[in-house]
């Protein structure tokens, strides 16, 4: 099945797009799969670049931590240190710390405190002053608490400490006396926080150097809390950027045991390199399209145009029909010349048919002309006697289609007949029949008319009685118009006799609206039943002209029952007359059917060679046209 737009293209067409699909696709595929083993084997090396910068500053951070840590818990073993403490003799304990302080740059101050949280000796005088009075807060620190725990901690790091001035990181331990093995106070070393900026700072800078302007560092708690961030302290969260973390082990005690050291970048500027590669594989991918199209163009060119040339010449011959030209293209020695040689060659058998075939035809020809001549002659004859066997079957047709005619016409006469016999009798019975119905049809007529008087009679008697009752009511109304004066005028003793004639009143008034609707009715009945009595006196009038009418007609009926009778006896003597042609002709046009349907056949059988004759010639032409259609 081939797509409509891949469809619609010619070969050329299609054999450049098949051509550069077969080139462009694996190169896509390539770069592809090249872009992607990059892309992966980039984030691997700066995932190991950013674990292993992670990693470093792990390393010098718990190195310099450690070492510190070390540094001071040897200091709290002095002899110095633990005399200031057990005599309250400060001064060789100054000197001391001041000296340390001087040799370690990255501590702001050190400080040895009794096991109450009060200064003792300080690096420096002002240091030891600063803690005055402070020994109660002093005691509530984290790093006090632990301390005096034989503990270190990097709580309160996060904050800048009071009396610094700065973040540090509070590096404590105990002074415990030999002799008692009991703690005798907690000497504090204040690391200065702001050096792990000065740790980071290579790793920084190696990151710059390799064009990773977004890398960071990021020094967190177990919990989560940010201890330092390269970025500042406006930095944003970790959204979108690539990290990679080290986590500082046990294997080596010291306060930042749990913290996890996080690089940072930004994956598109990680990428960049990955990306550029990409846009760079894609642009060398498409010139080579446009090579590949271009070449794809030259082949199918190269292909196509033999074949144009072969369709070229095949579209001479089916058009103009002319073999006398042989096939002459230029091809190489490749498919495409052999089949431009094997259609030469076809070409050439082609123009020797032709020419057997018009030899052919033309003999054919000549043998379908004279066969059709005889049959021509053979046929003309035969039609002349099928002429005249047909006439004569026409007439003997006609002549039986007439006595069967006049025989159908006879029986039909014949049952006519009998039936207007038989229709002549039943007329004269219900002749006799509408006269006694009609006898009695009029009686009843009398009958009704005087019931209708009657009726009539009752409906004024009822007319008196309506009146009658209508007075009654109007005497009654006038009485208990008179009653109920009287009851008013009674005054409280009439009023009960008040009520009972204004009842009689409204009994009164209906009365006299029921007998007003009675006279109507009455009224209304009246004018219909003198209504009837009229049509009923024109009904009987209508009915005694018809009893006279059909009396008429039944002794007209008797005489032409007479009639017909007359008339069945002849057309009985007819139709037996007729019965014995019929049968005489029906024989004669038995025995020229026969003939005719002989001659039927013969006609037949020289139509059926005609019929061929006629197709043998017009094989016979198709086949000239065939071979007259090409030049040889």
């Amino acid at each position: 099945m081939s797509l409509p737009l891949i469809g619609s293209l010619s070969l050329r067409g299609r054999l450049t797009l098949y051509v550069t699909l077969l080139s462009v696709i694996p190169l896509l595929t390539l770069n592809a799969l090249q872009t992607r083993g990059a892309r992966r084997m980039l984030e691997e090396q700066i995932r190991a670049s950013l674990l292993r910068e992670a990693e470093g500053v792990k390393d010098l951070m718990e190195a310099t931590l450690a070492e510190r840590e070390a540094s001071l818990r040897s200091w709290a073993e002095d002899v110095v240190v633990r005399s200031a403490l057990r005599t309250g003799n400060t001064q060789p304990a100054d000197a001391l710390l001041a000296l340390l302080q001087r040799r370690y740059l990255s501590l702001n101050g050190i400080v040895l405190f009794n096991d109450e949280g009060h200064a003792v000796s300080a690096s420096t005088p002002a240091l030891r002053d600063a803690y005055a009075g402070m020994h109660d807060a002093l005691r509530a620190t984290p790093w006090f608490r632990e301390a005096r725990q034989g503990r270190t901690t990097g709580e309160g790091v996060t904050v800048e400490d009071p009396v610094f001035g700065v973040r540090v990181l509070s590096l404590a331990v105990p002074v415990v006396d030999p002799a008692t093995d009991t703690r005798m106070g907690v000497l504090l070393a204040a690391f200065d926080w702001a050096q792990v900026d000065g740790l980071v700072q290579p790793a920084l800078a190696r990151a710059h150097q390799r064009k990773l302007d977004s890398f960071a560092l990021t020094l967190r708690r177990a919990d989560g809390a940010v201890l330092f961030d390269s970025r500042g302290a406006a930095a944003g969260g970790d959204e979108g950027l690539l990290a990679v973390e080290a986590i500082n082990g046990t294997d080596v005690k010291d306060v930042a045991d749990g913290w996890r050291f996080v690089a940072l970048v930004d994956p598109d500027e990680a990428y960049a390199p990955v990306d550029g590669l990409h846009t760079l594989a894609l642009l060398l991918a498409l010139g080579f399209l446009v090579l590949a199209v271009a070449g794809a163009w030259l082949l199918a060119r190269g292909i196509t145009r033999p074949v144009l040339a072969l369709r070229a010449a095949v579209t001479r011959i089916v058009r103009e029909g002319d073999l006398t030209r042989d096939v002459d293209v230029e091809v190489g020695d490749d498919e495409v010349g052999e089949l431009a040689g094997a259609f030469g060659q076809l070409v050439k058998q082609l123009r020797e048919t032709a020419l057997s075939l018009q030899r052919g035809t033309r003999v054919l020809s000549e043998t379908v002309a004279e066969l059709q001549r005889a049959s021509e002659q053979q046929e003309r004859n035969v039609a002349r006697q099928a002429t005249a066997l047909q006439e004569t079957q026409v007439t003997a047709q006609e002549i039986k289609q007439t006595s069967l005619l006049a025989s159908e016409k006879a029986e039909d006469v014949l049952g006519r007949a009998s039936r207007a016999e038989e229709v002549g009798r039943e007329g004269e019975e219900d002749i006799r029949d509408s006269l006694g119905g009609f006898q009695s049809l009029l009686e009843q007529s009398k009958q009704m008319t005087e019931r209708i008087t009657q009726l009539n009679e009752r409906t004024r008697q009822i007319g008196g009685i309506t009146q009658t009752v209508k007075d009654l009511a109007d005497q009654s109304n006038m009485l208990a118009l008179n009653a109920a004066i009287e009851a008013a005028r009674s005054g409280e003793h009439g009023k009960g006799f008040g009520v009972v004639a204004r009842e009689i009143r409204n009994l009164a008034d209906q009365s006299i609206q029921a007998t007003e609707r009675v006279r109507d009715i009455l009224n209304d009945l009246g004018g219909n039943i003198l209504s009837t009595a009229k049509m009923t006196e024109a009904g009987h009038a209508r009915v005694e002209a018809g009893v006279e009418q059909v009396r008429s007609s039944g002794e007209r009926l008797k005489e032409l029952a007479t009639i017909i009778q007359d008339n069945a006896a002849a057309v009985r003597q007819i139709a037996g007359a007729v019965s014995q042609q019929n049968a005489g002709i029906a024989q004669i046009f038995t025995a020229v059917t026969d003939l005719s349907s002989m001659m039927t056949d013969t006609q037949q059988s020289l139509a059926a060679t005609t019929r061929a004759a006629k197709l043998l010639r017009e094989v016979s032409g198709q086949m000239q046209d065939v071979a007259r259609a090409y030049r040889t």
